[in-house]
C-alpha cells in the first residue's frame, strides 16, 4: 500500500473546495440567469428564426460597422402574421344566432346562459364584430362554478364591507349603487362607470348585486392550497367576512405583509417563491441586469416580443418580482375567493376583469378628442397633427407612480423609473442598434452608439410630478431620471412614437392613445378585458417588461440617427429611411385608430358587460340549470 503524502492530501482538500466552490456557482449562475423566463424564452426564439439562422457573411470593419447578409428584418414578418390573424380572427366570427350557440357550445361545453338571444340582438344592432371572444370572462368567472348560488350571493354582499369595495345592485330592472364610498381617493368613480355600462340593458337583467373594486391594483389572491382543494369552494361564510379574512384585516398593509408575500402564497408549494431565501433574494445581486434592462444580455437589444402580456413565471423565478410595482402596493389583497369585479388584473389575480371608467365618457387627461361644450367627444382632437407633421421621437409624460411603499426602498426597481432610468440623457454603456445597409440590398450594419447620445435624439420622456418614496430621496430621483413640465394629452399627437407604460396598475390613457394618428409603444403585466380584442404588431407595437429593444424599433421604422451614422463612420445624409419603414408605422397607427373606431368603442365595452352580467346572473341563480338559454 502507498504510504499517504501529506502532499495528496492537502491538494485532494483543495480539488474537493474548488469542486464545491465550482457546483456553487453554477447553480447561482444558473438561478439568476434563468430568472427571467421572458427575456430567455425571447433569446432562444430569436436564435432559432430567420435572422441568426441565415447565412451571413461578416464584412471588413468600418471603424465600429459591421456589415452583414440577412434574409429580412424580422419586424415586417411580425406585421405580416398580425394582420393575418387578426383577419382570421374576424372572418371565423359566428353570423347568426344558432352559429354563435354553436359556437359557445363548442368553447366553452355547456349552453349559453339566459337571455342570450337578447344579447345576439343587442350585438347586431350596434354591429358589434367580435361576437365569439368571450374567454376573459369564462376564465374569470371558472373558480365560482363550484361554488353554490347561496354562498356567491353572500360572498358578493360580504366583500363589500371591506374597504375600497363598492356595491352595485340591479333591483327591478334598475341599477343603483347602495354603498359608494364617496371619501375614498377614487370617488367611487368605478362603480359609477359600471352602472354607465349597465343603463341600455338593465331591464332585460334579475335582481343582482355586484362588488366593485375602486381601486387599479388587483385585490383577489387565494392561496395555492385555497385553490387546489375542495375547501376553497365549500368553506361556509355565513359566519361573516371577518371568519373569513381575519379580525386584523385592514385597508392597507400596515408593516403586517405585503403583496408579494401574498402572491408567493398562490404558487404551487414545490416552487422557488415558497423557498423564502429564493423568493427574496436581494435584487442587487449579480445579474440582476436580466431585469432591470441596465446591461441587456446579448440578443436582448433585437429581440421583439410577439405579445405584451407578461409571461414571466413569478412562482419559478420570484426574484423578478423586484421589477413590478403592483407587487408593493399598499392596498391589501383578498386572501379568500370572493367576487371583485376590477379594471385589470395581474397574472395570478382572481378579480373579474371589467372595462375601465377611463375609457368611455370623457375626461381631459384621458380621452382623445376631449369636448367641453359637448356630451361626445370629437372624432379628431383639436392639437391632431398631419403624419408627415409629427416627430421621429418616442414621447411620454406621466408621474412617477409605478407602485407603492410596502416594503419601501424598491421604487428605483418599478417599471417606469426603470425606462426614464434607461433613457436619460446622462445614461452609461452602449446599444447595438441593427439597421438597413443603404449601399447594398439585404445588408444590415450594427454599430455600438453610445446611450447617451441615443437618448438625446430620440427619447422625449420624463417625469411630471413625484409621489415620494425613491431612495435617497426627490434629489436622487431627479439626478438620474428626466423631469418636465406637465402637458395636456393633445401634445402627445406630436409625436410618431407614443409610449404607453403602467402606472400603479393598468394604463388609462392607452385607448386615447390608440384613438389617435401615432403608432403606440406599449409594455404592460396587466390584462384587460380588452387584452384579447388587440392585436400586437397589427394595433400598436409590444415592447418587453426589459425594454431594451426600444432602440432597434425605432432603428426599423425612422431610420438611424445620427449618432449612429457617426459611429459606423456613413457619410450618407441623414435620415437614412429603411424600406417602407416610415410606412409600415403609419400603417400601425391607423391600424389601432381603426380599431378603437369600431371594436373599440364604447357600445363594445357594453356588449362586453351584458354578456358578463348573463354569466354572472347564472352564477347568482340556486338552480343554474334554470338559467340557460333554449334556442
Amino acid at each position: 500500500m502507498r504510504p499517504v503524502n501529506k502532499g495528496d492530501t492537502q491538494g485532494t482538500r483543495w480539488r474537493a473546495w474548488i469542486f464545491l466552490v465550482c457546483v456553487f456557482l453554477f447553480f447561482m449562475q444558473a438561478g439568476l440567469f434563468a430568472g427571467h423566463k421572458d427575456d430567455t424564452s425571447q433569446r432562444d426564439s430569436i436564435l432559432q428564426s430567420n435572422w441568426f439562422s441565415t447565412p451571413y457573411k461578416w464584412l471588413p470593419f468600418v471603424k465600429d460597422r459591421k456589415s452583414y447578409s440577412l434574409a429580412e428584418h424580422p419586424i415586417p414578418k411580425l406585421m405580416a402574421d398580425a394582420e393575418e390573424k387578426f383577419k382570421h380572427l374576424l372572418s371565423r366570427q359566428s353570423k347568426t344566432l344558432a352559429d354563435a350557440v354553436g359556437e359557445y357550445r363548442k368553447r366553452y361545453g355547456r349552453e349559453p346562459p339566459r337571455g342570450f338571444g337578447d344579447w345576439w340582438q343587442f350585438t347586431q344592432e350596434h354591429n358589434v364584430r367580435l361576437v365569439d371572444e368571450f374567454d376573459a370572462i369564462d376564465e374569470d368567472l371558472a373558480p365560482f362554478w363550484n361554488m353554490s348560488g347561496v354562498e356567491f350571493r353572500r360572498r358578493t354582499v360580504q366583500v363589500s364591507e371591506l374597504p375600497s369595495i363598492d356595491l352595485v345592485r340591479i333591483i327591478d330592472g334598475k341599477v343603483e349603487g347602495t354603498s359608494i364610498d364617496y371619501l375614498d381617493s377614487e370617488q367611487g368613480h368605478r362603480a359609477m362607470g359600471f352602472m354607465t355600462l349597465l343603463e341600455k340593458f338593465q331591464d332585460k337583467l334579475p335582481d343582482m348585486q355586484f362588488a366593485i373594486n375602486s381601486k387599479a391594483e388587483g385585490r383577489v389572491l387565494v392561496p395555492w392550497e385555497h385553490r387546489q382543494f375542495p375547501n376553497m369552494t365549500l368553506q361556509d361564510s355565513s359566519g361573516g367576512i371577518t371568519s373569513m379574512v381575519g379580525a386584523d384585516f385592514t385597508s392597507d398593509w400596515k408593516g403586517e405583509g405585503s403583496v408579494w408575500a401574498a402572491y408567493r402564497r398562490t404558487c404551487p408549494p414545490d416552487t422557488e417563491a415558497r423557498r423564502l431565501y429564493s423568493s427574496y433574494r436581494n435584487p442587487n445581486s449579480a445579474n440582476s441586469k436580466v431585469f432591470f434592462g441596465s446591461a441587456p444580455a446579448p440578443g436582448d437589444e433585437f429581440t421583439f416580443v410577439s405579445s405584451v402580456e407578461d409571461s414571466i413565471d413569478y412562482c419559478s423565478y420570484p426574484w423578478a418580482h423586484y421589477s413590478q410595482g403592483h407587487f408593493f402596493s399598499d392596498w391589501r389583497t383578498i386572501p379568500v375567493l370572493y367576487p371583485v369585479l376590477s379594471p385589470a388584473k395581474a397574472s395570478g389575480f382572481l378579480d373579474i376583469r371589467i372595462p375601465s371608467h377611463y375609457y368611455f365618457g370623457q375626461h381631459p387627461r384621458y380621452t382623445y378628442g376631449f369636448n367641453p361644450d359637448g356630451d361626445q367627444p370629437h372624432d379628431v382632437d383639436e392639437m391632431e397633427v398631419p403624419w408627415e407633421e409629427k416627430l421621429d421621437v418616442v414621447f411620454w409624460r406621466g408621474a412617477d407612480t409605478g407602485g407603492g411603499s410596502t416594503p419601501p426602498g424598491f421604487a428605483s426597481h418599478y417599471q417606469r423609473h426603470r425606462f426614464l432610468h434607461m433613457t436619460h440623457e446622462s445614461a452609461a454603456g452602449n446599444r447595438t442598434i441593427i439597421y438597413a445597409d443603404p449601399s447594398s440590398a439585404n445588408n444590415f450594419i450594427a454599430a455600438e452608439v453610445p446611450a447617451r447620445q441615443l437618448n438625446t435624439e430620440i427619447m422625449d420622456v420624463a417625469f411630471v410630478s413625484t409621489t415620494g418614496g425613491y431612495p435617497g430621496g426627490e434629489e436622487a430621483l431627479r439626478k438620474g431620471h428626466r423631469f418636465a413640465s406637465p402637458v395636456p394629452l393633445g401634445q402627445h399627437w406630436a409625436y410618431k412614437y407614443l409610449l404607453d407604460l403602467d402606472g400603479m396598475g393598468y394604463s388609462g390613457r392607452f385607448l386615447a392613445l390608440l384613438s389617435s394618428e401615432s403608432a403606440v409603444v406599449k409594455s404592460t403585466a396587466w390584462q384587460e378585458f380588452l387584452t384579447d380584442w388587440l392585436q400586437p404588431w397589427l394595433h400598436y407595437i409590444p415592447l418587453s417588461s426589459s425594454y431594451a429593444e426600444i432602440y432597434n424599433i425605432h432603428a426599423y421604422f425612422s431610420g438611424p440617427p445620427h449618432s449612429t451614422l457617426a459611429a459606423t463612420n456613413l457619410t450618407t445624409p441623414h435620415p437614412i429611411q429603411p424600406p417602407d419603414g416610415d410606412q409600415h408605422l403609419q400603417r400601425i397607427a391607423r391600424a389601432g385608430r381603426q380599431w378603437k373606431k369600431t371594436i373599440g368603442r364604447p357600445v363594445d365595452m357594453e356588449a362586453y358587460v351584458y354578456r358578463l352580467c348573463l354569466e354572472y346572473a347564472r352564477l347568482w341563480a340556486d338552480d343554474r340549470d334554470t338559467m340557460n338559454f333554449v334556442l
